[in-house]
């Protein structure tokens, strides 16, 4: 295997905040997302796939549950009040696919 990459929690997390602001400025498509993921994955030594993994199921938990007290909590201001809770089968259709992903890797 020629390069590999850091797994440090900082690394991964990283990796990760800088797809999610290249999703939201439109620099990557998810299909484009899910690509450089597994790219990323492929250059992880398989004996740190697992310290990996944990690191990335950690940093995916904390970014979702940091979305969702967003959501929740924009619906207690008034202007906010119009703006509908997202689909929870669309939410949970995401977070199952993310797991799926990480579990075949």
């Amino acid at each position: 295997m020629g390069q590999e990459v850091s797994v440090s929690y900082q690394a991964v997390k990283s990796r990760v905040y800088r797809l999610i602001d290249s999703l939201v400025e439109g620099a990557k498509t998810e299909q484009e997302i899910q690509e450089s993921m597994q790219r990323w994955w492929k250059l992880v030594h398989p004996a740190d796939r697992p310290m990996a993994k944990k690191y990335l199921m950690t940093v995916l938990e904390k970014s979702n549950a940091t979305l969702g007290a967003i959501t929740n909590g924009m619906g207690d201001f008034k202007e906010f009040s119009s703006i509908h809770e997202p689909d929870s089968d669309r939410v949970a259709k995401m977070r199952a696919a993310a797991g799926h992903q990480i579990g075949a890797m």
